[in-house]
């Protein structure tokens, strides 16, 4: 049975269990949400997809999943991957996927929408100011952690890696230039060099591009 998950481009989180889906070797299909019309603001969408009215959500028969962690684990446990070797790496590796839902990808997310998909009037200079200032200091944890390393946890890719990078690849300006961080730059390069690996706007439907913008 063919695996569904609803999402759209420019959700970095959706990201994250795309491509965890599409270097498994699973069998799945995109199912387009259509955030920026409120799709996931209908009581349609919170009755019948999601009652969180957020993205991604993984269909797989009577399974439905949401929040990216819980839907890279069962990835992991559909198709052996990306979970570790032993309980130790796994525990690391759940440690960066909270790490990175707390402290990079929610406000990368943020700042990125803020900065792109909101209109001019309402930004906040001062909440942008905010949520660069967290995100550097994120990144110099995570470049740091990276010196001598080819992927946050272990010797093989892993959704440390998957969770970590799901808003980076993003061209959108939100503060974030790869090559002022050379660990994560070498990482994210890693990242695009594996069998499979796609752009967000080439892997699930969706871009500012059918927007205008």
């Amino acid at each position: 049975m063919t695996i569904q998950l609803y999402c759209f481009g420019e959700s970095g989180h959706s990201y994250k269990a795309a491509l965890a889906l599409e270097l498994s070797g699973l069998d799945w299909e995109p199912v387009y949400i259509d955030f920026f019309n409120g799709e996931t603001r209908t009581p349609q969408y919170r009755e019948n997809v999601n009652e969180m009215g957020e993205a991604p959500v993984l269909v797989d028969g009577d399974v439905k999943l949401t929040q990216s962690a819980i839907l890279q684990d069962y990835i992991s446990e559909k198709s052996g991957k990306f979970d570790g070797k032993d309980k130790a790496e796994a525990r690391e590796i759940l440690r960066w996927q909270i790490w990175d839902n707390h402290k990079l990808s929610s406000f990368a997310g943020i700042c990125r929408f803020m900065m792109n998909f909101l209109p001019e009037n309402k930004r906040s200079d001062e909440v942008i100011a905010f949520l660069q200032g967290r995100l550097a200091g994120s990144y110099d944890i995570l470049n740091k952690h990276l010196e001598g390393r080819d992927w946050i946890v272990g010797d093989s890719v892993s959704n440390a890696d998957l969770t970590c990078c799901g808003y980076l690849f993003y061209e959108e300006p939100f503060g974030f230039d790869r090559a002022q961080w050379p660990n994560i730059d070498r990482w994210l390069s890693n990242i695009q060099a594996l069998p499979g690996w796609k752009h967000p706007y080439d892997l699930m439907p969706g871009s500012p591009a059918d927007r205008g913008l």
